[in-house]
C-alpha cells in the first residue's frame, strides 16, 4: 500500500507565496481578474493559495495539456490556464450549468486566455470520453459523489510522469473515500495530500515504469 501522505503548507512553498499567492505572478491580466474574483470567492471556487499549487506544478512539470472537470466561474481555470500559456499549453475545462460557463468564457476572455482555454458546456461524465488524446495534468472539483467516477475515465489518459489533481479532499473526506482509496492504493500513482486551504488537494503522479 503506498503511503498516504499529508504535507504541512510549510512543506509545500516558499514562506512569501504562501503569504502572498499571487507574489512573482507577471501576467498582469490574470493578475487583474484573480484578484477582483478572490474578492468574491465563494460558489466552489479554490482559494488562492490552492491556485498556486496547481500554477507551481504545471510550470515545474513542464505540463501543455489539461482537464479540468468543474469549471465553475474560471478561477482555477484562471490560474491553469495562465502556467499551460507560459508552457505554450491549452486546457479544456467542463462545466455543466450554462450560465456559469458563460461568466467562465468572460473571465477568461478578460484575461486573455480564451485562445488557451477551450470552454465545454456538457455533462463530464459524458463529455470525457469526447475529448480526443491524453492529458499531462487533469484537475477534479465538480460534484464530489462523481469524483470515483472522473477518475475511472481519466486515469489510463494520463501520461507518465503526468498529474490528476482534486479539490476538497480533506474538507470532504468522508464522501470522497472511494477515490481516496483509489488514489491511496493504485500502484501506479504516487499521492500527496497538501493542506495549502483548510479544503485539501491531492496531487497524484503517474509513475513511470
Amino acid at each position: 500500500m503506498l503511503l498516504f501522505l499529508l504535507l504541512l503548507a510549510a512543506g509545500y512553498s516558499k514562506a512569501q507565496q504562501r503569504n502572498d499567492p499571487f507574489n512573482g505572478i507577471m501576467d498582469e491580466k490574470v493578475l487583474t481578474v484573480l484578484r477582483l474574483l478572490s474578492h468574491q470567492q465563494g460558489r466552489g471556487s479554490i482559494m488562492a493559495s490552492d491556485g498556486r499549487l496547481l500554477y507551481d506544478l504545471i510550470l515545474e512539470k513542464d505540463y501543455k495539456r489539461g482537464l479540468e472537470i468543474g469549471t465553475s466561474n474560471g478561477y482555477s481555470g484562471l490560474w491553469i490556464g495562465m502556467a499551460l500559456k507560459h508552457n505554450n499549453g491549452e486546457l479544456v475545462t467542463l462545466e455543466i450549468n450554462p450560465r456559469i460557463a458563460y461568466e467562465a468564457k468572460d473571465n477568461f476572455t478578460k484575461a486573455g486566455l480564451d485562445q488557451v482555454i477551450e470552454v465545454r458546456t456538457a455533462n463530464a461524465l459524458e463529455e470525457i470520453p469526447n475529448v480526443p488524446g491524453t492529458f499531462d495534468f487533469v484537475f477534479i472539483d465538480a460534484l464530489q459523489t462523481d469524483y470515483y467516477k472522473y477518475l475511472k475515465l481519466v486515469r489510463n489518459r494520463v501520461v507518465e510522469n503526468g498529474a490528476i489533481t482534486a479539490h476538497d479532499v480533506i474538507s470532504r473526506a468522508e464522501v470522497l473515500s472511494d477515490f481516496l482509496n483509489d488514489i491511496q492504493n493504485d500502484p501506479g500513482l504516487e499521492t500527496v495530500i497538501h493542506n495549502v486551504s483548510q479544503w485539501g488537494m491531492s496531487v497524484s503522479i503517474v509513475k513511470t515504469e
